[in-house]
């Protein structure tokens, strides 16, 4: 049986440069069946939890005054 399910464009790019000759299923099949995570084969969780809210937090620090519009 076939089911289609539905990712983000990321992810997808993640996964396909993954899988190589193999199929998706064969790939998140492998992955799931070596008590591996579905985020091992997407790269999800490869960053440390409080280094994208750093990083946002650096981004609106340097982003402040940028857009008000006075050149």
């Amino acid at each position: 049986m076939t089911k289609e399910i539905t990712i983000a464009d990321d992810v997808y790019r993640r996964l396909k440069r993954e899988k190589g000759d193999r199929s998706f299923s064969e790939v998140i099949a492998e992955t799931l069946d070596a008590s591996g995570r579905l985020a091992d084969v997407t790269g999800q969780g490869v960053l440390d939890p409080e280094v994208p809210e750093t990083a946002r937090e650096e981004i609106e620090r340097l982003s402040t005054g940028t857009m008000d519009g006075d050149e």
